[in-house]
């Protein structure tokens, strides 16, 4: 699997906004999409400012070109996106994952 991470930051009224119009929207989306497997939206606050970060989990990179295009690099940020954070990478990146169970 392959976790791709994309990170912005916000105030807090901006990252309530973002993790509202991530929840109705862009998880409606990547739920449409044979091989997205799960998503998790961390917020960090701190002196005013929530770093955001969000990992998607995906079957494979050639998933995720369905869904980001040719450059596997370049973030999917929409506008709602944009007009909730204050600033945000125009990259992302990707990293391989394996999964462990608690106990195991």
């Amino acid at each position: 699997m392959i976790m791709r991470i994309w990170r912005a930051q916000a105030t807090p009224e901006g990252a309530e906004a973002y993790s509202k119009h991530f929840e109705e929207n862009v998880m409606a989306d990547l739920r449409r999409i044979k091989g997205f497997r799960r998503a998790y939206l961390l917020n960090r606050e701190h002196d005013h400012v929530v770093d955001i970060e969000v990992h998607t989990v995906w079957e494979s990179l050639d998933v995720i070109r369905g869904f980001a295009g040719e450059n596997l690099h370049a973030a999917v940020v929409e506008p709602e996106a944009i007009a909730a954070v204050t600033s945000y990478d125009k990259t992302v990146s990707h990293f391989t994952s394996k999964e462990f169970e608690a106990g195991a």
